[in-house]
């Protein structure tokens, strides 16, 4: 099964999950994965989340739930929010990447993808612009000044 490489774009399920002691911090965890497979247009088939980091990642539930959905094809790929959510260092991140590849899927790191943020009248702004561009203007059915 052809999977989508990470940075690509298209409809590929994926799973986010985040370890992180608190409620607050999976939340945000979770947010930022699933604004980072949305830019993607990866479809968040679901999330799962772990509690106690200090347990080696064999062991913790929602990460058994996420290499079970990835084994039975449900997801195609791992979507984490940052690095230390699964492992400890650089290299056991991209070792795990490695095994994830093998079983067909792949794993990335959200943490590069922060969320847009947004200004007060921006979409207005954005509005305007691509009616600029494409050549129209609200003042364009208006009959010119000085004409009867």
């Amino acid at each position: 099964m052809p999977i989508n490489p990470p940075g690509g774009l298209g409809h590929v399920p994926v799973a986010v999950y985040v370890c992180a002691p608190t409620s607050t911090a999976v939340r945000e965890g979770e947010g930022r994965g699933r604004y980072y497979a949305g830019a993607r247009l990866w479809h968040v088939a679901g999330a799962w989340s772990d509690f106690d980091p200090t347990l080696p990642l064999a062991e913790r539930p929602g990460w058994q739930a996420v290499t079970s959905a990835l084994s039975a094809g449900i997801i195609r790929g791992v979507v984490v929010s940052t690095p230390t959510h699964v492992a400890t260092d650089a290299a056991q991140f991209a070792g795990l990447g490695v095994l994830i590849r093998e079983r067909g899927g792949f794993l990335v790191d959200a943490s590069v993808a922060s969320p847009a943020r947004r200004t007060p009248g921006q979409r207005g702004r954005r509005r305007d612009i691509a009616d600029t561009a494409s050549g129209w203007s609200p003042q364009s059915g208006a009959p010119e000044e000085g004409t009867p």
